[in-house]
C-alpha cells in the first residue's frame, strides 16, 4: 500500500507545465504566510517538502530553475506587497510603477530562489547526494547572496518565521539570521524524506524525527539561555521614545512642518519630563535643516535637563561655493543648549528611495526617487560609534540599515547599544512594519546588545540583548515610551565575533552529510 508521502511526492513530481508552475507559486505563498506578523511556521512543513517533491520530478536544468522561480515569485509577491503602498504616498505620480513593485521586484528577487533550486537539483544529480539537504544548503546560499549582491536586500529571510519564539530566536546568537534560515528550512524539509523518491535518499521516519528533535533541542537550549540571563539597567539613564504617528503625505508639506515639530515637542513634554535623560525622536522627525538652524536646535534642546539631550533624525544639508547642494539622511544629538554633540550620516541608502542608481540612464526611462526632492541623498562614510554625554557609546542605524546581519556596528569601537531611527509611514498599515521590527530584534540577539527603536508611525520598542521587548508602541499609535536602557552582555555572542563563518561551517557539515547519504544509497 502506497503511503501518503509517497503518493503526494509522486503526484507532485508528475506535474508539468502550467500546473507545476501554479503549484510552485502556491507553495511560495504558503511559505510567505510563515513570516511576521502571522508566523504560520507549520505551513513550512507543507511548502518545502512540496518544493522538493516538485524538483524530484525534473529532468532538465531549466525546469529546476523555473520551479524555484515560481516559488520565489509567490513568496515575494505576498511577503513584499506593502512596497506598493510607498508608491501611492505621493498621489498619482508613481502609480504607474505599482505593477513593477508588485510583480517586477518579486520577479527579480525570485531569480535567487530559482538559482538555489537549480544548484540544489544539479548538485544532487552530479554527486548522487541528497536533494533535501542540497536544497537547504543552496537555499541559505541564495539568501546570503540576496543579502549582499547589488547593495543587498536581506528582507524576509525565512528564518524570521521562527521569531514567534524567544527560545528559538536565541539560535541567532550563534549563527545569525542566516543560521535561523538554515534551521527553519532544514526542519521543514527533512519530512520530505518520508517519500521514497530517487533524489531524496530516504531514511524512513528517521529524518522527520531528527527534525523534531533538532527543533526541540534548539528551543530548549534557547530557554536555558534565557533562564540564565541576567540583564541589568544602565544607571542614571532614562529614555523617552516619541512616536508622533504623522502620515507620510503630511510629513513634508510646508503648511504642516511647524505643526509636526510641535507635535514631537508636546509629546516629549507629556506627563512631565524631569526623570528623562534623553528624548529620542524617529528618522527625519524634524522637518527642517537643523544643522544650519541654531535657533531651532536651541528650541528642541530645551526639552532636556543638564547632562542629557535629544537625539533625532533630520536631513543634513550643505551648500558649496558654486551653489551646489548635498544632503544626508542623518541622526543629530543635541545638548540642552542646542549644541551638536554628535552627528551620524546614513551610509547604506535605499535604491530608488534615497538615490537613483545609474541615474543618467534610468531617469531617461522615467525612473526617479520615491521621496520628495530632486537631489539624491549622499551616503555617509560608514558605521560609527557615537560617544554622547550621559550615555554609553551607541551605534546609530537609520531605517533599513538595521536589516543587515553582521553590519550594524563599528567593530574597532564596539558600542554598548544599538539605536534604530526609522520612518515606517511609507509602509502604511501592512505587514511591512512588523517584518522590519523582527529584523531589528534579531540584531540585538546577534550582537548581544540592547536595541532601541524609535519609529515615526510604529512600531517603536526597546529590546534587551536577548531580543526580549521591555516595551513597545503599537503601529498607528501616537504616544511615548519611557524606558531604562539595558546593559549589553558581558561578552559578545559567537555570531558577533565570527559573523557568517558559523553558517559556513554548518553548511559544510550538511554538505558532508548529504554526500554520506548518497554513498550509502
Amino acid at each position: 500500500m502506497t503511503s501518503f508521502p509517497d503518493a503526494a511526492a509522486d503526484w507532485l513530481a508528475g506535474r508539468r507545465g502550467v500546473a507545476r508552475a501554479a503549484l510552485a507559486f502556491g507553495l511560495g505563498i504558503l511559505a510567505a504566510l510563515a513570516l511576521p506578523p502571522l508566523y504560520g511556521a507549520p505551513l513550512l512543513l507543507v511548502a518545502f517538502p512540496g518544493l522538493i517533491w516538485l524538483l524530484s520530478g525534473v529532468d532538465r536544468a531549466r525546469g529546476a530553475f523555473w520551479i524555484g522561480w515560481w516559488f520565489g515569485l509567490g513568496y515575494f509577491m505576498l511577503g513584499l506587497y506593502w512596497i506598493s503602498n510607498a508608491l501611492l504616498v505621493e498621489g498619482d505620480a508613481f502609480v504607474w510603477l505599482v505593477p513593477l513593485a508588485a510583480a517586477g521586484l518579486p520577479a527579480a528577487l525570485a531569480i535567487f530562489t530559482g538559482l538555489s533550486c537549480l544548484a540544489a537539483w544539479g548538485w544532487a544529480r552530479a554527486s548522487r547526494s541528497d536533494l533535501t539537504l542540497s536544497l537547504v544548503i543552496f537555499w541559505v546560499a541564495g539568501e546570503w547572496l540576496r543579502g549582499h549582491v547589488l547593495t543587498g536586500f536581506p528582507w524576509n529571510l525565512i528564518g524570521a518565521s521562527l521569531g514567534f519564539s524567544n527560545g528559538l530566536s536565541q539560535f541567532a546568537a550563534l549563527s545569525g539570521a542566516y543560521g535561523l534560515s538554515l534551521l527553519a528550512v532544514l526542519v521543514a524539509s527533512l519530512p520530505a524524506m518520508l517519500a521514497r523518491r530517487d533524489l531524496t535518499r530516504p531514511a524512513g521516519w528517521t529524518p522527520a524525527l531528527a527534525a523534531a528533535g533538532l527543533l526541540a533541542a534548539v528551543w530548549l537550549g534557547g530557554l536555558w539561555r534565557l533562564d540564565n540571563a541576567r540583564v541589568t539597567m544602565t544607571p542614571d539613564v532614562r529614555l523617552r521614545l516619541v512616536q508622533a504617528n504623522i502620515a507620510q503625505e503630511d510629513k513634508w508639506k510646508p503648511s504642516r512642518r511647524q505643526d509636526n515639530l510641535i507635535a514631537h515637542m508636546r509629546l516629549s513634554e507629556r506627563g512631565g519630563q524631569r526623570a528623562i535623560t534623553y528624548f529620542i525622536w524617529p528618522e527625519t522627525a524634524v522637518p527642517y535643516f537643523i544643522g544650519n538652524e541654531p535657533s531651532r536646535r536651541v528650541l528642541i534642546g530645551r526639552l532636556a535637563r543638564p547632562g542629557g539631550g535629544v537625539i533625532t533624525g533630520a536631513v543634513r544639508l550643505r551648500r558649496d561655493e558654486a551653489g551646489g547642494v548635498q544632503i544626508w539622511n542623518s541622526v543629530f544629538a543635541l545638548a540642552p543648549t542646542g549644541a551638536l554633540t554628535g552627528v551620524y550620516d546614513k551610509s547604506h541608502l535605499v535604491p530608488f528611495g534615497e538615490y537613483v542608481p545609474w541615474r543618467a540612464v534610468l531617469t531617461r526611462l522615467g525612473l526617479d526617487k520615491l521621496v520628495p526632492g530632486e537631489v539624491d541623498y549622499s551616503p555617509g562614510p560608514g558605521r560609527r560609534t557615537l560617544h554622547l554625554p550621559g550615555l554609553p557609546p551607541v551605534s546609530p542605524l537609520v531605517c533599513y540599515e538595521v536589516i543587515f546581519p553582521g553590519a550594524v556596528l563599528y567593530p574597532a569601537d564596539r558600542p554598548a547599544w544599538l539605536l534604530n531611527l526609522t520612518n515606517d509611514a511609507w509602509y502604511g498599515r501592512s505587514t511591512g512594519p512588523y517584518q522590519h521590527l523582527e529584523m531589528a530584534r534579531l540584531r540585538a540577539i546577534e550582537e548581544g546588545l540592547p536595541l532601541v527603536r524609535a519609529a515615526g508611525t510604529g512600531i517603536s520598542a526597546v529590546f534587551d540583548p536577548y531580543g526580549r521587548a521591555l516595551g513597545r508602541l503599537a503601529l498607528g499609535a501616537r504616544g511615548v515610551l519611557d524606558s531604562p536602557l539595558p546593559r549589553p552582555l558581558a561578552s559578545a555572542p559567537p555570531y558577533s565575533r565570527w559573523k557568517d563563518g558559523v553558517v559556513l561551517v554548518l553548511v559544510l557539515l550538511l554538505g558532508a552529510w548529504s554526500l554520506l547519504l548518497g554513498r550509502k544509497s
